[in-house]
């Protein structure tokens, strides 16, 4: 009877992670604030606004923007066999770029935003 109640129990303790590690509920929402693509790394939220003349990425922790005064990013553009590398810099409570851009639907963009005192982060996005 004891060896049962010992299998169980660790059965039950090595399923535990299991059900932590599904998707949950987060106090938050990863909703659009700017028409962009939202996408979470690491509790926060990167938003991504392409037009064809301006890029901006909005960083939001917990729905509270992020000091982004000393950072950049830089992002790679990869549209069919085009490929463009653009740095994005400081503007207001965003990191921005201005230029010519392609940003049609299929688009894959890679975000690597750098922010002082932290690790770099990187967000991937495919616009519609």
């Amino acid at each position: 009877m004891k060896l049962s109640k010992l299998i169980t129990l660790a059965a039950l303790v090595a399923v535990g992670p299991a059900f932590a590690a599904d998707k949950h509920a987060h106090a938050h929402e990863h909703e659009s604030m700017h028409g962009g693509l939202v996408v979470e790394v690491k509790d926060v939220d990167l938003e991504l606004v392409a037009k064809p003349d301006v890029i901006q990425l909005h960083l939001r922790d917990h729905g509270k923007p992020v000091d982004v005064t000393n950072g950049s990013a830089k992002l790679t553009l990869l549209s069919g066999t085009d490929k463009q590398e653009v740095e994005l810099k400081p503007a207001g409570d965003r990191l921005e770029a201005k230029g010519s851009f392609k940003v049609g639907a299929g688009t894959k963009l890679v975000a690597v935003v750098t922010l002082p005192g932290k690790p770099s982060t990187t967000a991937r996005f495919t616009l519609k």
